[in-house]
């Protein structure tokens, strides 16, 4: 993503990164979710300020990954935009960090265009990738997509058990015999529409389109790792399954008895 500096750069409002943490930003939208912001180019932080206030969101950058753990604590934003090149703790180490206590959504940027770089991002429970220079309409889309189906997600206030798996909708909560199955968003979001649509074959295609509303590199890959991430989490064993059940060379089909 490249920036082109103006004199608009300077018109009161803008704020200029001289701390570790910076409020910066607040749109005009009734939106307002909050983002937490984990990438030390100030260049890039600009221009998040700029885009993505004017398009709803409440912004909170810092440049080292140590402030950002600790203002994910302390006020728990709604998503999470994570760079994967940090001083001191990559990016990959971040996500891992936030994973072991938090469900927020993570979108990860990186100035590599490698898959393998993807691919690990979403195995270690990223919800969303994205390479620079990418344009900042797709981020947008991106955040927008990811929190519009946590909203949708919210407005059912079932509860649901299948033998010791319970699902707990308006609190996107999983447990096993009573714990805390401890899923990714999008680890819930791909159980909870299996679940919706029990008994009916989804394939591959289909599951991206809901987990995504964009296209996906190494979809059916991405999509297999995170059928595998809930499986373990959920103690089904993919050769006699209680849940999730493989369909061959299509995709996958919800099983489990009430």
């Amino acid at each position: 993503m490249q920036r082109t500096r103006s004199n608009h750069d300077t018109l009161p409002g803008k704020l200029i990164y001289h701390v570790p943490t910076v409020f910066i930003g607040k749109g005009n939208s009734t939106m307002n979710e909050k983002i937490l912001v984990i990438d030390d180019d100030t260049e890039l932080t600009e221009l998040l300020h700029d885009y993505l206030g004017n398009n709803g969101f409440v912004v909170k950058a810092v440049e080292h990954p140590e402030d950002g753990l600790i203002l994910l604590e302390k006020e728990m934003p709604d998503a999470v935009i994570l760079d994967v090149m940090l001083p001191d703790m990559d990016g990959f180490t971040v996500c891992k960090e936030i994973r072991k206590k938090y469900t927020v959504p993570i979108l990860m940027l990186t100035a590599k265009g490698d898959v393998q770089d993807r691919i690990v991002g979403l195995e270690i429970g990223a919800d969303d990738y994205l390479a620079k220079p990418f344009e900042p309409r797709e981020l947008v889309a991106r955040l927008r997509s990811i929190l519009r189906r946590l909203s949708d997600n919210n407005s059912n206030d079932q509860i649901e058990h299948f033998g010791d798996l319970g699902i707990d909708f308006s609190a996107r909560n999983v447990t096993i015999k009573g714990d805390d199955a401890n899923l990714t968003t999008n680890e819930y979001l791909l159980l909870e529409h299996l679940i919706h649509n029990k008994g009916r074959v989804l394939d591959r295609n289909q599951l991206v389109d809901y987990l995504r509303g964009i296209d996906w590199e190494s979809s059916n890959r991405a999509i297999d790792m995170l059928i595998s991430r809930i499986r373990q989490k959920l103690h089904d064993d993919s050769r006699h399954p209680l849940y999730i059940r493989t369909v061959t060379g299509t995709g996958y089909v919800f099983i489990g008895k009430r």
